[in-house]
């Protein structure tokens, strides 16, 4: 298994109840997948450095997950969202994981 950071950029106009949906359709993902969302870090609306498809702000969520490497079903499901305006996965390294209190195992 190992660890993620899944950086998430909804619309700024998405209730927080279409937000937590989507984060729990993601924990949902991960888990048919043999892993577990750990960490959940909502840091609200942020103005944007520079405009992102004629948007100037965003809602940014910040997961923390543990998952084998079968991530092509949540990259396809936020591809797919049209409140989604940006997602990025960051695999952390080993050192980082244990560091966050997240049970990766080297694979």
């Amino acid at each position: 298994m190992r660890a993620y950071e899944l950086m998430i950029i909804f619309t700024a106009d998405t209730e927080e109840s279409d937000v937590q949906q989507q984060i729990n359709r993601l924990g949902e993902l991960a888990k048919e997948a043999g892993g577990s969302l750990e960490k959940i870090d909502k840091w609200g609306i942020r103005r944007f450095a520079f405009e992102i498809h004629k948007k100037t702000e965003g809602f940014y969520v910040v997961l923390e997950f543990v998952a084998p490497n079968a991530l092509d079903e949540i990259d396809r499901t936020l591809r797919l969202a049209d409140e989604v305006i940006r997602h990025k996965f960051v695999r952390l390294p080993l050192k980082e994981a244990h560091k966050r209190g997240l049970a990766a195992v080297s694979a």
